[in-house]
């Protein structure tokens, strides 16, 4: 974890900087710096294309549904449920991994999970420093900006202004805790409840929580 402000170079909260392991190291800068494995998923995408065997807006499709639909939707209801059920929230605390796995959202990249509570003292975001570890099995595909060197160097260096280019101005009592996802440790965030939702539904609820919320760029949408 790295505090409003700190450089992250320290020990920090036993967070291990260790991403060996099993995912692109894109720098969605060119070509030329893709990782080897996407680049050839893009030559075997653009030759089957290229054979009329698939339809790249199909692709394209596909990929935003996942990203932005599928996923967010599984972390979503993690979050609406903490907010309706106070017990599972506390298991969420006490263990996120166990908790997220009992609704049925298991990944490769979601095995060592760890929830994070915003309140009106502390508001939490999320950054991978040298690649893009991802909880995938409940937030989806990363989205491109997440992966961006400008967004990895700015979260840490200055994370209120990152929050500022999302939009989102927070409170000066409010402090910012930055988090390093890791291949050891991958963080949910959990939105504050917007007011006016009293007896509402957890399907309701989740309707509320965006995939910018769980990573800590926005807050929960305010109920129409």
């Amino acid at each position: 974890m790295i505090h409003d402000g700190d450089s992250g170079d320290g020990d920090g909260d036993g967070d291990n900087h260790n991403h060996d392991h099993d995912h692109d190291h894109d720098h969605d800068d060119g070509m030329s710096h893709l990782g080897k494995m996407e680049a050839r998923v893009r030559a075997l995408e653009s030759l089957l294309v290229e054979k009329g065997y698939v339809e790249s807006e199909s692709i394209d499709q596909l990929i935003q549904i996942y990203e932005t639909k599928i996923g967010p939707k599984n972390g979503a209801h993690v979050v609406a449920k903490s907010w309706v059920e106070p017990d599972f929230a506390d298991w969420l605390r006490r263990d996120a991994t166990a908790a997220i796995h009992s609704l049925g959202y298991t990944s490769r990249q979601g095995e060592h999970m760890q929830a994070v509570f915003n309140s009106d003292d502390t508001h939490h975001l999320v950054v991978c420093t040298l690649c893009s570890c991802y909880p995938w099995s409940v937030l989806g595909l990363p989205p491109t900006w997440y992966k961006s060197p400008p967004f990895r160097s700015k979260a840490v260096i200055d994370p209120r202004g990152v929050l500022s280019d999302f939009g989102l101005n927070l409170p000066e009592t409010t402090s910012v805790e930055v988090h390093d996802s890791t291949a050891e440790t991958r963080y949910l965030v959990i939105p504050q409840r917007p007011g006016g939702t009293d007896g509402w539904s957890i399907d309701q609820l989740a309707a509320l929580v965006t995939r910018n919320a769980m990573i800590g760029t926005a807050i929960a949408d305010d109920p129409q």
